[in-house]
């Protein structure tokens, strides 16, 4: 069976991106800080027939990532599809007056450092069997810098940070194409469940076109009032 590994799995945007691909016959990979409060997302998997388990990976901690990608390989086999979305509210998150080093620094480690690692840590399967998906996420402010200021005013280092990722992906997407893999990135520009149409489950349909269908490296997701 495929397998999708979900860097950074919680119970909206991780679920979601759980349920369309393990219903599709995919084993799922849930990888987050504490893995014990994932137990309610493999129960709901598991109702709807599919097989998941929980691993430990800080996203602002390297090894560990790369420990819980290699503990979800030898549970499952080999990644097919690696998706990064990690969200944490207790980060530090600064307005462009407030940016420091350390709070810039953090959002580097989260937004590059961490996929960084995680990519490193399926891409030689991926390249030996030709065939592969890392999917990459930011919000849309990577992609519109003036939402850092004008609705996420407090994000600038995500912001920052996040278009480094983005270009990250585009790099990616070009390096990786002659072996079969397929990088792809969503900026999300919403406030997933409290607009209009931000549904986790509507955004978790762009990362499933990106997968299969292959023929874009990026989708961008606005809210429908915007």
């Amino acid at each position: 069976m495929a397998v999708i590994a979900i860097v950074g799995a919680g119970p909206q945007m991780g679920l979601a991106i759980a349920r369309i691909f393990g219903g599709r016959g995919f084993q799922v990979a849930l990888l987050s800080r504490t893995p014990a409060k994932q137990e309610a997302l493999i129960t709901a998997l598991g109702r709807e027939g599919i097989e998941a388990a929980a691993f430990r990976a800080d996203v602002l901690d390297r090894a560990s990532i790369t420990k819980g990608i290699g503990e979800a390989r030898q549970r499952f086999g080999p990644i097919d599809v690696l998706e990064y979305s990690p969200a944490d509210p207790a980060v530090e998150h600064v307005s462009a007056a407030a940016l420091t080093h350390e709070n810039l620094q953090t959002a580097f480690d989260f937004n590059i450092h961490g996929p960084v690692a995680a990519v490193q840590a399926v891409l030689r399967d991926m390249q030996s069997r030709r065939s592969g998906t890392i999917l990459l996420t930011t919000g849309a402010a990577s992609v519109s810098p003036q939402m850092a200021g004008q609705i996420f005013g407090m994000f600038a280092n995500f912001a920052i940070t996040g278009a480094a990722l983005r270009s990250y992906a585009y790099a990616l997407h070009m390096a990786l194409a002659s072996d079969g893999i397929q990088v792809g990135h969503v900026a999300i520009g919403a406030w997933i469940g409290k607009q209009a149409g931000a549904t986790p489950e509507a955004i978790a349909r762009l990362y499933w076109q990106l997968h299969t269908e292959r023929d874009e490296v990026e989708k961008v997701f606005y809210p429908e009032s915007r």
